[in-house]
């Protein structure tokens, strides 16, 4: 795997309330010192993600974790989005002069808003692409179907067929290029797959079907991607957002697929921006 000269990485925190087992690798963008921002990914994803909105963002000290069951983080049971609130908090807790804001993506963003209605205190906005959160049973069953069905690939031209067919079909193919090299792995098999644990992403498909979780007075921007069908973005989201938040709820639309910080990181880096201007 190449390493890239930007990400600096290093090991999680630990709090009382974690699960010790749970230890969080975290790749860091910016100036050091104090975390100025917390980005999530979302499901099957890894927090290397994160560094083409980070330079974007270069006087702003990011922390981007891979979430528990993925990349280089704990693949340790169990998997949850509880489990993974318990290990941000502690994160933030160790790193950061809190609140600050949390950018967060896909299953990120049911993270995210976990964490700020079960720790307003860590959480200064949230800006939320394409969030995935109370979504149809029936479709995550679907969905954990297929992926136990067929959880990896003959080859790494399917695996990048996949996505160049699928939600990354508007990103920069040298985006995909370093996805490929970093998250995608030869398996014992002789096969390849992603740098994830396959039983906790099983686990999270299912709490994605969890019912949706508002902030109580969190600032949060949710960011549309239109091209995603079918939407993950759901209308009873939206409308208990602006009914619980007001004035301190916004919605933008981009004209993308679902993979925002990567199809969209310069104008995703705009819209963390003006949060931060914000405060």
């Amino acid at each position: 795997m190449r390493a890239l000269p930007s990400d600096k990485c290093g090991r999680g925190w630990h709090h009382r309330r974690v699960n010790p087992d749970h230890r969080l690798h975290v790749h860091r963008y910016g100036p050091d010192g104090p975390v100025g921002l917390l980005a999530v990914h979302g499901l099957t994803g890894h927090g290397g993600r994160w560094r083409h909105v980070a330079e974007q963002l270069p006087d702003v000290a990011v922390a981007a974790p891979d979430l528990i069951g993925h990349g280089h983080s704990s693949w340790a049971a169990p998997w949850s989005i509880d489990a993974n609130v318990a290990a941000l908090a502690a994160l933030l807790e160790g790193t950061a002069d809190v609140p600050v804001p949390v950018v967060a993506h896909s299953f990120g963003g049911a993270i995210a808003l976990h964490l700020a209605a079960a720790r307003p205190d860590l959480v200064d906005a949230l800006i939320l692409l394409d969030p995935a959160i109370g979504l149809d049973g029936e479709w995550m069953a679907t969905i954990a179907d297929a992926m136990l069905a067929s959880p990896d690939y003959p080859d790494p031209a399917e695996a990048r067929a996949e996505k160049e067919n699928g939600a990354w079909s508007d990103v920069d193919p040298g985006l995909l290029d370093i996805e490929l090299d970093e998250h995608l792995v030869a398996l014992p098999s002789g096969r390849f797959g992603w740098r994830i644990s396959v039983p906790a992403v099983m686990s999270y498909w299912s709490e994605l079907a969890r019912a949706v979780v508002l902030p109580q007075s969190t600032p949060t921007t949710v960011v549309r991607a239109t091209r995603t069908s079918p939407p993950y973005v759901e209308a009873a989201l939206i409308d208990g957002l602006r009914d619980r938040l007001g004035a301190n709820f916004q919605l933008v639309d981009f004209d993308c697929n679902h993979m925002v910080d990567q199809a969209r990181p310069a104008e995703a880096a705009a819209v963390i921006r003006a949060q931060l201007a914000r405060r």
